[in-house]
């Protein structure tokens, strides 16, 4: 094959690095932003907290805000985030009486900017926070295992029956029950302990009155009766739980109660509150320790109403204040070229380019925060059953950015309601026609059918067909498969399984 020089004119994009970095900032969720500012504080001597710099300025009263002027000069940090990186910033007035966001971000914002600057308020108690239990929330979880044998260590037995328990407490699942069968459990001992089943029986029988109770039962009806049976002996409707749930309790997971009537001869009145007791046991009692560290959510945006019209603004106290810092800026000199200098220039340039994205993330997620409560009124004034069709093409022409970008900003970025926090695709639904030729937000048919669901005679629950025939009488079209699909989605139980004596 002969090889030849050939010269092609062609298009290509390329992202710079700088493009890179606000793009990843921009899909970070909060806890992993502020993670990420604390490595760039960590690596970046030109970074610095804003509380750390103002201590600082605490500790020097005489210096002038001529000798910061000239600092800033010299450094270069009068320059603002170029257009590329941040774009040009929208005007938001009236919109509708939708907001009132009275700071708009100026064109000219300064590197050195605050988060306030941006209009961000701050919704955190520092009080409040002062007063958290720092060992609760730093404490590992206590699991099941570990509670069983804190209390198996305070129960007297023999060195036998102890190495019993623990090969019981072995085998019982995170939610309480007993994942083998005594036999196998008798069998895996060494022949030479000559380990009995009554024994083993025993040991078990012990354990399945620890804190929870309950737990260690063989099966589900096991478990319902051993807290029944722990119950006062005077509890009323004790007796007949008892019976029903060692006797007919598969009956009653039917819910065939004219069958559980005849079996147990047992009024509607009597069978109500004899179910009510066996439902106010817990089927699966380990569940009740441990159960992982509780995810708490910061929100990113605040929506408030303000005389009369609905307030977006950035929550400025989720994100660390950061800045640069005007010490080390101050010893970079424009015609050194020694390592020392041009380490300070590289990691002045660093800073820079991260506050850049810093500020484009947060003028991206107000524009688009705004954008969905323009769409959104409805939500905000009446609930779930007023929540409109919306998709990223919309909010993606609303603020002439692309669908990506839309996606990432909405990506674990939660917004502070009267109704509630919301994860910001939340607002995003898809449509279903109506009979008009108008379109109904999926998210509100799943409102109404929980509504619907909710309100129903619990002794003849609405069955899927019911409830899109009701939807249709409405003006909704809506087919019973698609019924069906939401109401799963909302883990409400088919009628057959909602079905209840009262």
């Amino acid at each position: 094959m002969k090889q030849s020089l050939q010269l092609k004119i062609g298009q290509s994009l390329t992202m710079t690095p700088q493009l890179q970095q606000a793009i990843r900032l921009l899909q970070l969720s909060t806890m992993e932003l502020q993670q990420e500012i604390q490595q760039a504080l960590e690596t970046n001597p030109l970074l610095e907290l804003e509380e750390e710099l103002q201590d600082e300025l605490d500790d020097e009263p005489d210096k002038s805000q001529e000798d910061l002027t000239e600092t800033l000069e010299l450094t270069g940090l009068e320059d603002t985030p170029s257009a590329e990186m941040t774009g040009e910033l929208s005007e938001f007035e009236d919109m509708a009486g939708v907001t009132d966001y009275d700071n708009d971000v100026p064109d000219d914002v300064p590197i050195d900017s605050t988060w306030d600057d941006l209009g961000a308020t701050s919704t955190s108690n520092s009080g409040t926070e002062a007063t958290l239990d720092f060992e609760a929330r730093n404490s590992a979880d206590v699991t099941l295992t570990d509670h069983l044998l804190w209390q198996l260590n305070l129960t007297p037995m023999s060195d036998r029956d102890q190495v019993i328990a623990l090969a019981i407490i072995d085998a019982i699942h995170p939610d309480g029950l007993l994942m083998m069968a005594v036999e196998d459990i008798c069998a895996g001992f060494d022949s030479e302990l000559d380990i009995e089943l009554d024994e083993v029986e025993a040991v078990l029988h012990r354990l399945q009155h620890f804190d929870p109770v309950g737990v260690a039962a063989r099966d589900l009806a096991d478990c319902l009766a051993i807290q029944l049976s722990a119950l006062p002996e005077n509890c009323e409707w004790r007796t007949e739980a008892l019976s029903l749930v060692t006797n007919h309790l598969d009956i009653l997971a039917a819910k065939d109660f004219t069958t559980l009537r005849r079996k147990t001869r047992l009024g509607d009145e009597q069978l109500s509150k004899v179910v009510a007791l066996i439902q106010s046991l817990n089927p699966r009692p380990g569940s009740s320790i441990g159960g992982g560290a509780a995810a708490y959510v910061v929100p990113d945006v605040h929506v408030r109403r303000v005389s009369g019209r609905w307030q977006v603004t950035l929550n400025g106290e989720s994100i660390p204040k950061v800045r640069i810092n005007q010490t080390y800026a101050g010893m970079i000199k424009r015609a050194d070229s020694s390592s020392d200098n041009q380490y300070l220039r590289d990691n002045l340039q660093e800073a820079r380019w991260f506050l850049k994205s810093l500020l484009s993330r947060n003028d991206t997620l107000l524009k688009v925060a705004i954008q969905i409560v323009e769409h959104q009124r409805a939500f905000l004034d009446y609930g779930e059953e007023a929540m409109k069709p919306l998709v990223l093409h919309d909010i993606a022409e609303a603020v002439e950015m692309h669908e990506s970008t839309i996606s990432r900003v909405t990506t674990n970025k939660y917004m502070h309601t009267p109704r509630g926090i919301f994860e910001l695709k939340y607002f995003f639904s898809s449509h279903v026609s109506t009979g008009s030729g108008g379109e109904v937000s999926s998210t509100a048919i799943r409102a109404l059918i929980k509504k619907l669901t909710a309100d129903e005679n619990p002794k003849k629950p609405l069955s899927d067909s019911k409830i899109a025939a009701i939807l249709n009488d409405q003006n909704i079209k809506v087919a019973r498969r698609t019924v069906a699909k939401y109401r799963e989605s909302l883990a409400i139980p088919p009628s057959n399984e909602r079905k209840r004596l009262v």
